[in-house]
């Protein structure tokens, strides 16, 4: 998080002072003698002002440069990537690892388990299940393996770790978990032979993908804002109603207290 800081610092640094430059200019522009611009001839206004106009088009021409790459390297840092994952398994229990993926995302991972005794290697239990609870892979005593699937709901998908029953009592086991979302799980090597590219048209189908990627997810975001704004909508009315029966109840209890309360002192003879 820290270098689209950065990034954001340097862009709002070359805002700031082609602002101020842009700024002086007009103020001394304003502020000069008003004899020495009788004085001066037809010409040599013509002149300043273009002069003038150069140095703003160099200012903007400037300024929309430095938005542009700083931009281009922003979407770099959102483009998510693949990374590996080290976890120790305790030996009786299990160990999730959880992730929230929209929908229509290829999900593709690996995993092994790293032993110290090379003359045995402990096996484990690998289950993957979506947002729904459905089964997206499952593996006993495996030493290592891969589960790849494209996600066909939105939500929070699971990958749970245990250590098989003829492995416990021992000590934890370690596991290398390498998981990959998106535009990180393309196989771009074969993308590259099907479509004969290379080099440089490679580096910008992936910056498509990229950017794809990222378009895709803040529609994700969108969808999402909207439905948290309809729940919030819909909990603010039913908040309404609720205090508005309260309200009511309470005025209905005072009256009818108030009604007792007088039938009381008139059998009581006080009124």
């Amino acid at each position: 998080m820290l270098f689209p800081f950065l990034l954001f610092y340097t862009f709002m640094r070359i805002y700031i002072v082609s602002c101020f430059d842009y700024f002086l200019m007009l103020i001394s522009s304003v502020l000069k003698p008003k004899k020495q611009r009788k004085t001066e001839g037809g010409s040599e206004n013509r002149e300043r002002e273009r002069e003038r106009e150069r140095e703003r088009e160099e200012i903007t021409m400037t300024s929309k440069s430095a938005v542009g790459i700083i931009i281009f390297f922003f979407i770099l840092c959102l483009v998510r990537t693949g990374q590996a994952i080290w976890m120790t398994l305790p030996s009786s229990g299990t160990k999730c690892v959880s992730e929230e993926i929209q929908n229509n995302v290829v999900v593709l991972a690996d995993y092994v388990v790293i032993s110290d005794d090379h003359s045995h290697s402990p096996t484990i239990s690998v289950k993957v299940t979506s947002p729904y609870g459905n089964d997206l892979h499952h593996r006993d005593n495996a030493t290592h393996g891969q589960f790849a699937f494209t996600t066909q709901e939105a939500g929070n998908y699971l990958a749970c770790f245990w250590v098989d029953s003829n492995n416990r009592g021992g000590s934890g086991v370690s596991v290398n978990l390498d998981w990959k979302t998106g535009i990180a799980a393309q196989d771009w090597d074969s993308v590259a032979r099907k479509e004969k590219i290379e080099g440089l048209e490679l580096e910008l189908r992936k910056l498509e993908g990229a950017v794809e990627a990222i378009h895709d997810n803040l529609l994700y975001i969108k969808g999402r804002e909207a439905d948290m704004r309809n729940l919030s909508e819909r909990t603010n009315t039913r908040v309404a109603w609720f205090s508005m029966m309260s309200l009511g109840v309470c005025i209905g209890v005072s009256g009818l207290q108030l009604l007792h309360l007088k039938q009381f002192f008139q059998k009581k003879k006080l009124i």
